[in-house]
């Protein structure tokens, strides 16, 4: 069969619009996540996002500080609307603590160095991704990132490896937010 010049220029850009509609549809979620919903660990998170809170956990693996940040867009629209928006990054970065007796007091514990591993949440409330990744469902894609190799998300299932620790709060969106004054100052 012989395919004329017309046929295969409009293959090509039927192919090349669908490339670039599942890119969209990823995109339309954030940069960093990809058109197969795979999550990646945001670059500069410390310096580009706002802090929305921390936690302490003095005991167990958990233990540390559990320093919060997203978007400043995402704070506003939270702001405005009482939810986060799609697409909105939530990074938990999991530090080690050290104590220390200070003139403010005795048995002062702080954040040192040492990172323990980081979470990221990124809301979709369409959960187009759910069929096809298990790091996505209940309206968020879900990653666990360990130190030892950041670039790659370890949870590959998120109903066994996060949601545990986010149903007290599934009333509020799976997030803990009164940890976060920022969302409503």
């Amino acid at each position: 069969m012989k395919m004329t010049a017309k046929a295969l220029a409009t293959g090509v850009c039927a192919a090349a619009a669908l490339g670039i509609a599942t890119a969209a549809v990823a995109q339309d979620l954030s940069s960093w996540v990809d058109s197969e919903g795979t999550i990646s660990l945001p670059d500069n998170f410390r310096t580009e996002m706002a802090h929305l809170g921390s936690w302490f956990v003095p005991e167990g693996d958990a233990s540390g500080f559990h320093n919060v940040y997203t978007e400043p867009e995402s704070v506003a629209s939270f702001r405005e609307n009482g939810v986060f928006p799609d697409g909105a990054v939530l990074v938990k970065e999991l530090r080690a603590h050290s104590t220390g007796d200070y003139t403010t007091g005795a048995g002062v514990s702080y954040e040192n160095e040492t990172i323990k591993q980081w979470f990221v949440m990124v809301k979709d409330s369409t959960d187009r991704f759910a069929d096809s990744n298990g790091s996505w469902g209940d309206g968020w894609g879900w990653a666990l990132f360990k130190t030892d190799d950041p670039s790659t998300n370890v949870s590959a299932d998120y109903k066994a490896d996060c949601l545990g620790c986010h149903v007290p709060a599934q009333d509020k969106d799976w997030i803990y937010t009164e940890a976060y004054p920022i969302l409503v100052e």
